[in-house]
């Protein structure tokens, strides 16, 4: 079997599409499509159910996916390492969002950075968790930090940590509220108070309010700023209220630039996946950084 054809094949299966394949391998669209149909012919199968938007898999293009996908990622990897230069560093490349993979991730890997022989150079970008899974699964990436879980076999997930969600704003907010409100009144207390979010649809307030109040909160958004360290800034600067994860807001909990406005008996969570390609923890670069990632995390709390 070709394997030019089983590259194309694996990377029409990411992609979900012929025109997105034909873009990321420099082919033309009737090029992609007349691969794929050379190896439906050699396999005397089809491999994909052709839809408006894209194409779905088959049964049959699913498990030659699970079985191909790994060995050609592998085959990469020692084509772009090279095979005589024992000296140059492997490159990780790791995406995640930015907040996450800034304040957590990067301290904890740039420790296995360097030329010692088990290292290598890292390289990073950010996105939400829809971009950062589609760059896995295209090859972008090799390594991915996310909040969702992917669903089909060319991704594998490892839970990483969770992460306490804490509803903060400045202690002005407080004092103008009340405290005895704020204990009695719970929600509807912060009807009136500004929210900053990540977000027009604010993600994190709305899943706070849900998960603790049983509600919607009332207030709109005030500022809309997509970093939770800028959000975290501007509720320092006492724009309104914000929820953050505990570990971004602990030290500005600590010196009492914000305060928490609630203490509910089970704070609400989000996990965190270590994400890879299927079969791809065989590269000794990706699983030390995994191991790594997961040792640290296990400290994080």
């Amino acid at each position: 079997m070709d394997l030019a054809l089983l590259r194309t094949f694996v990377t029409v299966h990411r992609a979900g599409s012929f025109t997105r394949a034909a873009a990321l391998l420099g082919l033309s669209q009737p090029a992609v499509t007349s691969q794929i149909r050379t190896l439906e012919r050699q396999l005397g199968r089809p491999l994909f159910l052709r839809q408006a938007r894209g194409v779905t898999p088959t049964t049959i293009g699913d498990e030659l996916a699970h079985k191909a996908a790994p060995h050609l990622d592998a085959l990469v990897e020692i084509a772009e390492t090279g095979l005589d230069d024992e000296s140059s560093l492997r490159t990780l490349h790791l995406a995640g969002p930015p907040e996450f993979i800034a304040e957590r991730a990067l301290p904890a890997l740039t420790e296995l950075t360097g030329e010692d022989g088990l290292g290598f150079a890292l390289r990073a970008s950010f996105g939400n968790a829809e971009e950062t899974l589609e760059g896995l699964s295209a090859g972008h990436h090799d390594l991915a930090i996310c909040t969702a879980r992917p669903r089909g076999a060319l991704l594998t997930a490892t839970p990483l940590c969770d992460e306490e969600h804490v509803l903060v704003a400045a202690p002005h907010w407080v004092d103008r509220i009340g405290a005895g409100q704020l204990h009695h009144k719970g929600a509807h207390a912060l009807e009136d108070v500004p929210v900053v979010e990540v977000h027009e649809s604010l993600p994190f307030v709305s899943r706070y309010w849900a998960s603790v109040y049983d509600s919607r909160p009332a207030a709109p958004g005030m500022v809309i700023v997509p970093d939770l360290r800028a959000v975290l800034a501007c509720a320092v600067a006492g724009a309104g209220l914000a929820v953050l994860p505990r570990y971004l807001c602990a030290a500005a909990l600590e010196c009492g630039e914000v305060v928490a406005l609630h203490d509910p008996p089970v704070p609400p969570l989000r996990t965190y996946f270590l994400v890879v390609r299927t079969g791809t923890l065989a590269m000794p670069h990706i699983a030390r950084a995994h191991e790594w990632l997961l040792l640290a995390a296990s400290n994080w709390a």
